[in-house]
Parts: structure tokens; sequence; C-alpha cells
């Protein structure tokens, strides 16, 4: 005899059908540069193009800064101006490199703690959903203290069980696009700091 019908047990059913088609992505990069250096380049939205492989063209589109509820720790420019919570950044981008259409994706800063992490999550773009985690924490590897960056990345791709036919495709993109972004990182901190001390 079949079960009646349920609003409850219908929506508990597909809340958790949503929750087994979520996906994990993380990645760790050590860099020897003080965590107040590197969580003060992330918490810049204007550095994230420079992060972004050069043929994805990125851009950002529209910016609203909320500054966080808090002063940072130690001593900051006067024009220097973290996304806090309630930010929102409009990027686009050409997710086909040799297509001339661009896509949208706004994301908005949800926590945030200073030199520790932030969270943003999507409110509209590609995915059904997509949550990331930028961390910074202080750790000492052969005898110099630098920063372990950590991103961890909860996504949902859209279209239901359709869209997770495109899985594969997306996490390879996932991959090379950080792998990029972590060359880049340790490359432009080297030269600002080169550029700071040409200053001193």
């Amino acid at each position: 005899m079949a079960e009646p019908y349920s609003p409850v047990r219908t929506a508990t059913a597909l809340r958790s059908s949503v929750e087994t088609m979520a996906q994990h992505f993380e990645t760790r990069q050590w860099v020897p540069f003080s965590v107040e250096t590197v969580f003060a380049f992330f918490a810049v939205p204007r550095n994230l193009p420079r992060l972004m492989p050069r043929e994805l063209h990125t851009r950002i589109e529209g910016l609203t800064l909320v500054p966080p509820s808090s002063s940072p720790p130690q001593e900051r420019g006067p024009d220097f101006v973290a996304a806090g919570v309630g930010s929102e950044i409009v990027l686009s981008f050409r997710p086909i490199p040799w297509l001339w259409r661009r896509a949208s994706w706004t994301a908005r800063i949800v926590d945030f703690e200073w030199n520790r992490y932030f969270c943003d999550e999507q409110v509209h773009g590609p995915f059904a959903a997509f949550v990331q985690r930028h961390g910074t924490e202080t750790e000492t590897r052969d005898g110099v203290e630098g920063t372990l960056v950590s991103d961890d990345i909860e996504y949902t791709l859209p279209f239901g069980p359709l869209g997770r036919l495109g899985h594969s495709y997306v996490r390879k993109q996932l991959e090379m696009s950080f792998a990029h972004r972590q060359q880049r990182l340790l490359q432009i901190l080297k030269l600002e700091a080169r550029v700071a001390a040409s200053h001193a």
C-alpha cells in the first residue's frame, strides 16, 4: 500500500537529493609571506582579476563595498578598503575564451574574520549554488614563517541530475583555474614585496 502524500516528506526528500548533488573542491598553498600581507591581498576585490587566467578576460563590472565591522588589527593605508559582510562583487568573464559572449557572476561576502577567513556565496551565476571559504593561517616551513592559504568550495551544478554529466569538465576547469591562481599569487606577492622594499 502506497504511503499517503506528505508535503513535509517530499520537501525533505528534495533537500536530501540536492545535498547529494553538492560537490566539494579544495586547494592548499603555502607562501613565504605573513598572514597579514596575504589576507589583505585577498580581502581587496580588485585583486581578483589579477589572479584569473588571462584568456578568461575577467573584469569587475560592479562593486558594492561594505567595510568590515571591525578595523584591521594592523595599520593600513587610507586607500585600503576590505570587502566585509554584505559586500557584493559583479564579475564578467568569457567561459569559452574563443567566444565573445561573456558570462556574469555576482558574489556576496557572508562571513569575515580578519586574518583568518572570509566566505562568499554566489548570488547570480552559472552554478545552482556556490559557496567558497578563503582561509589563511600562519605556518612555518624550513624555518620560514609564512601563510597556508586554503580554499574550500561547495558547489552544485545546474539542471539537476542532467547537470552532473558535466561535472568532470567543471572539475577540470576548477583545477586549472586554481593552479594558475596559485602561480600568479606567488608572482604578485614577490613583485609587491620588491616594490615595497625599493620604496623603503
